[in-house]
């Protein structure tokens, strides 16, 4: 009964602890959507007049654009269509892979602008894609290297519902700056290589991490152990049926062995 008390209650601390970090994933996520929907308010509506502030590649003026890239969209269209895969994604790295979270998304969120403001085309970049992109190529990659399960089928679930978004890395829509989408890409990979020994791993059984014996060791062991097996005598039953060449009539023989 005191067994089963204690295991009941490390069940209720560990859906507790669960519960907690659903719910600041889903805290994460949603403030970084407020500050999205925010800033387009005010610059859709409001007339603020923000999409200026976007990157621009290779222009000095165009640097802070790394700070501001990820808030500024388009249009309603462009900010509706990116604001539930970055709920989905960023709320995912911030669950699964919470001890190295924030590292993993200042990473993403600096670097990708960063190689953008180096690589891109001319002209003004906006959009939180290219964070979007990252976390899709984090959550992808790192979940195949650390060859944990629950990571694995977390990565086939972000395919599953996110894997079309892999075309648009290429240049298949001039109006959409897919080099953003493509340095996204590219920051996320790099990511979840450089953090793959942080963080969450698979986990290791005790056979594994016991070393093999050597042929001397096994030997020695094989000599000090001996057979402890007794031997067992065994006795087999042998019937069959036949039929003499001058009789129909069927024998029965039992030879005991």
């Amino acid at each position: 009964m005191k067994a089963l008390r204690t295991k009941s209650s490390s069940n209720a601390v560990s859906i507790k602890a669960d519960r907690a970090k659903i719910g600041d994933a889903i805290l994460y996520s949603a403030f970084l959507l407020v500050i999205c929907w925010t800033v387009f308010i005010l610059d859709e509506y409001l007339g603020y007049q923000l999409k200026q502030y976007g990157l621009k590649p290779r222009v000095p003026e165009g640097l802070r654009g790394i700070f501001t890239i990820h808030f500024l969209h388009g249009d309603l269209d462009h900010i509706v269509q990116n604001s539930l895969a970055l709920f989905v994604l960023n709320s995912f790295v911030f669950y699964f892979y919470r001890s190295i979270a924030l590292p993993v998304f200042a990473a993403v969120f600096f670097l990708s602008p960063v190689l953008l403001w180096f690589a891109g085309r001319d002209g003004n970049h906006i959009g939180a894609s290219v964070l979007i992109y990252a976390e899709f190529a984090f959550l992808f990659v790192s979940g195949l290297i650390r060859k944990n399960p629950l990571l694995l089928r977390v990565a086939l679930v972000v395919v599953l519902y996110y894997g079309s978004l892999v075309w648009y890395v290429f240049p298949v829509d001039k109006k959409v700056s897919w080099e953003g989408h493509a340095c996204g890409f590219f920051v996320g990979v790099l990511v979840a290589f450089w953090l793959r020994e942080k963080g969450p791993q698979r986990k290791q059984y005790q056979f594994e991490s016991e070393p093999e014996m050597t042929d001397e060791e096994y030997a020695l062991w094989r000599a000090r152990v001996g057979d402890t097996q007794p031997a067992v005598e065994t006795t087999v039953t042998v019937k069959y049926h036949y039929k003499s060449d001058d009789s129909s009539d069927s024998k029965t023989n039992e030879r005991s062995q």
